[in-house]
């Protein structure tokens, strides 16, 4: 530990141009503790891994104290996505504001905070308000984080992204005083932010990486630029995530919903992912972005025709779909790209893919399905952790160990 508070403070004094791969390299601690998405990615993984089957079978066999459909919702939203969102900020932040990288002992603390509030939750009917607070803790912390160094590097364009990360810790908190807030508002709350998230952060980078992968083959036409389309489909999605939060069941909520799906998928439709179908790397983030279009669609559907469409396809749609395909989109790339492996997505990373899309569609179809349904949410839970655990065989290595030398 001395030796990377050594390490810290040489490298806080260094000039004011020097770059966050200087200040990662003048470190020398873990290599799992170098970046903030190789322990968040690996630990995410799995124990998205672990949390759905634990679920089924508590489920399908009685429940226990701790494995109960509460449990199970907090985890995979508060949890495993928490996980991702804090390992792809604090990795990114720094590149957005030229600051010094949370690495070693402060992501060490964060991981260790998010670890305390999983242990937490497990045994959440035994330590009662301390175990909540134990759990909320991570969250707060991450987003007083990411303020302060979107803030200090005055990155005042990812100002949205602080607040929706503290929209996303303080539904966390909500989550935790039922007797104030009841639990569907805080997690609704939870997933309308990842939502307007995934819209925000997935807007620029699916069409930013589609478009240098059409630059090396000298594809035209390329994605088109950021305009009134994608304007449109983050403000409906906006506007749509907030009804749904205050008014689920007003007819306005569902109208506002299904239009934003509609924006959606034209504005997916105007980066050209079908000429993408070569590398599955690129097309993984039209398919998961994809899935927030038809996630959004279904929720308003729901709305609007309740008889019809149940409400957990939309649900799922959204957190099996958009959450489940698009994290793995990001974190395979991100774990490729900064480990300097090549930017191609080999076997073993297409039937991950191919995976979690299986996982998603039983998923959603499974409320359809009559007396199909609980093989069919056994089939989805089942291949879901198969997705997770495999990104985490395949990918543990690259994100534990240092990056090649001659990378």
């Amino acid at each position: 530990m001395t030796r990377i508070k050594a390490r810290h403070a040489a490298a806080a004094s260094l000039p004011a141009m020097t770059t966050t791969t200087a200040a990662r390299r003048a470190y020398d601690g873990p290599a799992l503790f170098s970046f903030g998405f190789r322990p968040f990615f690996l630990f995410g993984a799995i124990w998205s891994a672990l949390v759905v089957p634990l679920w089924l079978y508590s489920y399908f066999h009685g429940g226990s104290a701790a494995l109960t459909r509460d449990w199970h919702v907090h985890e995979m939203i508060f949890g495993f996505l928490g996980a991702v969102v804090a390992g792809f900020l604090t990795t990114a932040v720094p590149n957005w504001t030229g600051r010094m990288p949370v690495i070693g002992g402060p992501l060490g603390f964060l991981v260790s905070l998010w670890v305390l509030g999983r242990v937490a939750m497990l045994s959440e009917a035994a330590l009662g308000p301390v175990g909540a607070v134990a759990d909320c803790a991570f969250l707060v912390v991450f987003a007083a984080v990411i303020w302060r160094e979107v803030l200090a590097g005055r990155n005042w364009r990812n100002l949205p992204v602080c607040g929706l990360v503290t929209i996303f810790a303080l539904a966390n908190v909500m989550f935790h005083l039922p007797g104030v807030v009841p639990a569907e508002v805080a997690v609704r709350l939870a997933l309308g932010a990842a939502c307007v998230l995934i819209s925000l952060i997935g807007g620029r980078l699916v069409p930013s990486f589609t478009r240098n992968w059409m630059k090396t083959r000298s594809l035209k036409p390329e994605p088109a630029l950021f305009g009134h389309v994608d304007r449109c489909a983050l403000g409906l999605t906006g506007i749509g995530a907030g009804l749904w939060v205050v008014a689920p069941q007003a007819q306005a909520t569902g109208l506002v919903l299904a239009l934003a799906g509609v924006a959606q998928l034209v504005r997916l439709a105007r980066w050209r992912g079908w000429r993408t179908a070569r590398e599955p790397l690129v097309w993984i983030l039209h398919l998961g972005y994809g899935w927030l279009g038809v996630a959004l669609l279904l929720l308003g559907a729901t709305v609007l025709d309740p008889g019809r469409v149940p409400r957990t396809a939309g649900i799922h749609a959204l957190t099996a779909g958009a959450v489940g395909v698009m994290t793995l989109a990001v974190m395979t790339r991100a774990t490729r790209g900064h480990t300097g492996r090549p930017l191609v997505a080999g076997a073993s990373t297409t039937a991950i893919y191919l995976l979690i899309n299986a996982a998603a569609l039983m998923r959603v179809a499974a409320p359809f399905a009559g007396a199909s349904q609980p093989g069919l949410l056994i089939a989805s839970g089942l291949v879901w952790s198969l997705a997770f655990g495999g990104f985490a065989v395949v990918y543990s290595r690259m994100l534990a160990m240092p990056r090649p030398a001659a990378a």
